[in-house]
This record gives C-alpha cells, structure tokens and sequence, in this order.
C-alpha cells in the first residue's frame, strides 16, 4: 500500500489511548448507491481496490483500537462473510439488525451491551480521507476531554472536501465548540463520519430507529458538543459517480 489513503498501518503511537471499541455502522441501505448496492451492502462497495469497510477498519487498527462492533442489516450474509474471512485486527464483534433498521442512533444504542461502559468511537463504514501529516483517529483520541465533552466530532472542510456539494452542518467557536447550521444559511464544516462518544447520551433514547443526530443536538444543548478539523482531504463517496472522483484524489496523493 503506497497511497496515503491507506498509509501509516502500525505507526501510530498512543501514548494514553481512552478508546478501546469502536462502533462502525454498517448497516444502511446505500439506497443513493444503487444499483451498485442492489446485489452488496455498501461497505463492500470498492473504492481504489478495497471494499469501504476494510478502508475503515484499517484506520481503527491503524489507531490502535483493539476491538470494532460492527453492525448488520442489509445484505447482511455477504458482509458477515467478508468480515469473518478478513479477520483482524482489530477483533469484530457483530451486531445484527436483520430484523429491523435501526438508522444510525438507533444501531448503537442496541449496541451498547457490547460496547461497553466507556466513550467509545463511532465511525461510518464509507468514511474515508486522505491522512494529512498524522493519522486523525488518533488525533480525535488525544483531543477528546471527558471533563468538558460529550461528543467530539471528527469535522471536515465543506469547501475543500471531494464529492461534497452540501452547506455544511456545523459551526465551530475558537474553544471548538459546534452549533448547529441554521436554516438558509451556509456554515464551513461537515461531519466527516467519526467521533468520539460518552454512553450516557443515549440514556432516555427510544427503542427502535433514531438518528445519531439526536445525540448530537443533546450534546450541544448542553454545550458539549465539539469538533476537530480533519487534517488531510475527506471525501464523500455517497453516489457511484463519486468514487471516480475519490480515486483520482488517491491516485494523486500517491503520486
């Protein structure tokens, strides 16, 4: 591997490393994916030779986080299959949604015996980005004060991202605190698809399907929602069109 994308495997050093699970969400639909998601789930759609899902739990190994929960709905049997025949690290523990989508609110919170009494990291199956000068799960990690926060947001710009076209979701104060886009309005961050998580916010959440948005707004009402800015090039892989534009930007950071 000489791209940078998937670069740095078994370097990083963590010298106080809090988070020891990490949620990866798996289990959507990929409806804006299709056709491609007709006959996979989306986490098993390839990008630069490599199914999302293996780009993102790369980077939790990369970061040191010995143990992923991994979540299951649509079609299910193929991604249980891949992710027993990739093995590890990290070591994945399945949790299965056959039965019902539960969004991604929902989908950790049916999580949570598993994950543990700890913060844990959440982090989208497609997510993926270019490393700036040093991997940014681990920089999320050394970032995240349990004293102060309740969620810290890994953020990327929403001018400068790949694939992205939107009008952001958050606005970030000089301590780094976020507020959310008001309406008509245009704000500089997108939520890159990462972020660390106290258990306690889901307390007093439904059962059944609800978005990680809703934690994130309690977060905020309590002036505990935070963000860090993604050092290197996120890319937002959500249509098939979208891929060729992120493998032309891996391409050209391996160059």
């Amino acid at each position: 591997m000489t791209d940078k994308a998937q670069a740095g495997h078994s370097t990083a050093q963590i010298s106080d490393n809090r988070i020891s699970t990490a949620m990866v969400l798996a289990a959507g639909m990929g409806t804006r994916m299709r056709p491609l998601t007709d006959t996979r789930p989306k986490p098993l759609v390839e990008v630069y030779g490599r199914p999302l899902i293996d780009h993102v739990l790369g980077r939790v190994a990369d970061a040191g986080i010995p143990q992923a929960v991994v979540n299951l709905h649509h079609h299910a049997d193929m991604l249980e299959a891949h992710l027993k025949a990739r093995g590890g690290p990290p070591q994945i523990v399945l949790s299965d949604e056959r039965g019902q989508l539960l969004e991604t609110g929902g989908g950790v919170r049916k999580a949570l015996p598993l994950l543990g009494p700890d913060p844990f990291l959440a982090i989208n199956s497609d997510t993926i980005w270019i490393e700036g000068m040093r991997p940014n799960l681990v920089r999320l990690m050394e970032h995240f004060d349990p004293e102060r926060m309740d969620a810290l947001l890994l953020l990327a710009s929403a001018a400068h991202s790949i694939g992205y076209d939107g009008m952001g979701d958050f606005q970030m104060d000089k301590l780094g605190r976020l507020t959310r886009r008001a309406e008509r309005t245009v704000v500089p961050f997108v939520y890159a698809g990462a972020a660390i998580l106290k258990p306690e916010l889901f307390e007093g959440t439904p059962d059944g399907a609800f978005s990680l948005n809703r934690i994130f707004d309690k977060a905020a009402e309590a002036e505990r929602l935070f963000g860090l800015r993604l050092d290197g090039i996120w890319m937002h892989v959500g249509t098939p069109d979208a891929i060729a534009l992120a493998e032309e930007a891996i391409q050209r950071s391996s160059d």
